[in-house]
Formats: C-alpha cells, sequence, structure tokens
C-alpha cells in the first residue's frame, strides 16, 4: 500500500476538503472558531501568533495532527490529536491568548512545556541561554555564550547555535530583526556577521573589541 493510500484511509475528511487547509477552514466554520488560516494557505499549515507560529503536521503512521510552535531557529511540539475539530478549537483559543494553564485543562491533547511558558511570560531569552549553557552538545561554544551573557545589553538578544556559530537575535519572535553571527577563531580572534545587511560579509575581530562590536551592530536602528 503505497503512503497516499495509507493516508487517505487516514485522513478521508482532509482528502474530501481538498486538503490539510481547506478541511481545518471548514472545521474552523463549523465551531464558530477564528484560527486566523487565510483562504490561499495551502498544505504548509503556519499561522502567526502573538506567541510564535503555529503548525500542523499530520503524522504518516496514523492520525494525528501534531500541533507545533515555531519561533525562528526552534519549533517544539505542544501536541497532537486525530480530532481535527478539537484542534481547531485549540488553535482559536492558543491565537485569543488564553492563559495556558487554562488550555491545559480544556484540551487534554495540548503539552505546554516550560519553553512554551517562557514564551507565554515573555521570557524565552532566559530560558534560552541556560537550555545552551547545560547542554553538552553545545559545550564548545560555551565560553562564548558565558562571554555574552556576562554582558548587560547582549543578555537580552535571543541565543542560538547555527553551525557552531552563536546567533544573537533582538527580537526571539522576528527572525528578521536585527542579528549577528559570532565564530570562535581561537581566544584572541572571533569572526562576525551582521545578518541582514547589504553585502554582509564575516568580519574578523580581535578579543577586546568583540562586546563593543557586537553592541553597536545590535543596537543599531
Amino acid at each position: 500500500m503505497d503512503m497516499d493510500t495509507h493516508r487517505k484511509d487516514l485522513y478521508p475528511d482532509v482528502t474530501a476538503s481538498g486538503g490539510l487547509a481547506p478541511a481545518m477552514r471548514e472545521a474552523a466554520k463549523l465551531r464558530g472558531c477564528d484560527i486566523g488560516l487565510g483562504p490561499w494557505a495551502a498544505d504548509v499549515i503556519s499561522i502567526e501568533t502573538t506567541r510564535g507560529f503555529l503548525s500542523v503536521d499530520p503524522a504518516a503512521e496514523e492520525r494525528l495532527f501534531r500541533l507545533g510552535v515555531r519561533i525562528p531557529g526552534f519549533t517544539w511540539e505542544i501536541g497532537s490529536t486525530g480530532d481535527l475539530g478539537l484542534l481547531v478549537e485549540a488553535i482559536a483559543a492558543w491565537r485569543e491568548g488564553i492563559p495556558l494553564d487554562e488550555l491545559d485543562e480544556r484540551f487534554e491533547f495540548m503539552e505546554l512545556d516550560e519553553f512554551a511558558r517562557a514564551l507565554e511570560s515573555g521570557e524565552p531569552t532566559s530560558l534560552q541561554w541556560s537550555d545552551l549553557l547545560s547542554s553538552d552538545f553545545h559545550r564548545r561554544q560555551w565560553n562564548l555564550l558565558r562571554r555574552l551573557r556576562a554582558d548587560e545589553l547582549l543578555r537580552n538578544m535571543f541565543p542560538t547555535i547555527t553551525h557552531g556559530a552563536v546567533r544573537l537575535r533582538v527580537d526571539p519572535l522576528d527572525g528578521m530583526s536585527r542579528q549577528v553571527l559570532v565564530h570562535e577563531l581561537d581566544g584572541e580572534l572571533y569572526e562576525v556577521m551582521r545578518v541582514g545587511v547589504p553585502g554582509a560579509a564575516w568580519v574578523e575581530v580581535p578579543t577586546g573589541d568583540l562586546i563593543a562590536y557586537l553592541r553597536a551592530a545590535l543596537n543599531e536602528e
């Protein structure tokens, strides 16, 4: 049995509607929900909210709509259900900004972890610093991360690791906000790139100038 046949067996409502997006719009209309899914949306579901972008990914092996939250550089699952109606109700409630404790009570399938709660409270940045500095996977970046976090301005930037370089972004929810990449060449020399500026290229910055250089790059209007 090929995948398409299997998926049709699992998602007859989605198939009948002509795809995931139309099926979600129909389910939302039936329940009087506003899920913020435009009429042009295809089957790649990405719904903008004040608490990140919501994504929906149907599982292939069983009937399950996996609901995730994405901010630039991260996606984490916040629950999964086979009930399309329940899914759209949860999405509408998330978009309305209903507190996570209430969402937890209303929708048993939702799994709202520490990071989702940090996002709700507006504090994902401090948690992200802690997570990176406690991850053995990023041990090579620990010295640089500690140095950056020690600065009172830079510790307010949202950090991620991209191909071994530390990325600092002003707004964790906006992938286009001011950001820099920092790569440690050795203890005395770093490479820095101002992402998104015309002609962006790696610039070598000596250790003594690093913090001032980064502060200037991230403070530019």
